[in-house]
């Protein structure tokens, strides 16, 4: 099978002070295309440090990260931008949607970036819209939406660009247990549709929905 992440050798250090906090010891780590993986770890466990690494948001000290074929370890920012705009779609806790913005204005956010007009970016957005169900939520603003509803518009913002992998990080923390189960039953349909998911969380019963699950302890991961 064709690897979406390579990690190998991965170290993160933090200076706190006069001291250093090791927060990634080692990490190895490999994701196939079309995987569903989750990384469970409790809070300072590294995790986080862990997803903004995947997430080109933050690079490695030491080791070799490869995302989708490129070397990610030597990128300067500008290189790191764009492999988050092209090759990672998204998906936080909050939604961080922009309030001002209408669900259809949000959604095609990604595509404007890239360049497309106006009009190009509504097309192409329309079919991952009706694909999540908010057809009828197009011109509703996020203020007019329930949490769950919300998060499918981050969900369908992070669709669009059709990424490499869809990044979720505590996708399911500020949903109640039944919303947040219609959620992760999304990701599975998602990832049933080929999509590369990898889902940060500090719940098990949230982990199980992936099809593997690592464990991340004092910076050290383990299958």
């Amino acid at each position: 099978m064709e690897h979406i992440i390579e990690m190998q050798g991965i170290n993160k250090y933090y200076r706190m002070g006069t001291e250093s906090l090791h927060a990634l010891r080692e990490v190895d780590l490999t994701v196939e295309r079309g995987e569903f993986l989750a990384i469970l770890g409790p809070s300072g466990s590294g995790k986080s440090t862990l997803m903004n690494i995947i997430g080109c948001m933050d690079t490695a000290d030491s080791g070799s990260y490869r995302l989708d074929g490129a070397e990610i370890s030597a990128m300067k920012d500008d290189q790191l931008t764009q492999v988050r705009n092209e090759k990672i779609g998204f998906i936080f806790q909050k939604y961080q949607l922009i309030p001002r913005y209408t669900v259809l204005q949000n959604i095609c956010m990604p595509v404007l970036i890239r360049g497309s007009s106006r009009r190009e970016a509504e097309e192409q957005c329309m079919e991952t819209i009706r694909l999540l169900g908010l057809g009828e939520r197009v011109t509703h603003k996020p203020s007019e939406l329930s949490g769950g509803q919300q998060q499918r518009v981050a969900i369908a913002r992070a669709l669009v660009g059709r990424p490499s992998m869809l990044l979720a990080d505590e996708p399911t923390g500020a949903l109640d247990s039944a919303t947040g189960r219609e959620v992760l039953e999304l990701f599975v349909k998602l990832n049933d549709l080929g999509n590369t998911i990898v889902m940060i969380t500090h719940d098990e019963k949230v982990a199980r929905y992936a099809h593997r699950v690592v464990r991340i302890v004092d910076g050290e991961l383990h299958s």
